[in-house]
């Protein structure tokens, strides 16, 4: 079985490769995908934008240094098919 985009995206996300996870997210157009777009730049330290993309997912953002958390919940949300 192959992973969706989605997924891979989080696996690029857990592995701190926000550049390739960036790449996915911007040709998906869904809610988990701002969501994922959020955690992308918080990654990258462009907190701003950050924010930006955690209001289009309708989720509060919080902050960088939850961002563990965040790849671990997404995942869950990928894994569990909620996209």
């Amino acid at each position: 079985m192959t992973k969706t985009g989605l997924a891979r995206a989080v696996d690029h996300l857990a592995a701190g490769d926000w550049q390739q996870a960036h790449t996915i997210v911007q040709a998906e157009e869904s809610t988990l995908a701002a969501w994922l777009h959020g955690i992308v730049h918080t990654l990258e330290g462009d907190l701003d934008n950050a924010r930006y993309w955690y209001r289009k997912a309708h989720r509060t953002f919080p902050g960088p240094d939850a961002v563990k958390a965040e790849i671990a919940a997404a995942r869950a949300e990928v894994a569990a098919g909620r996209h």
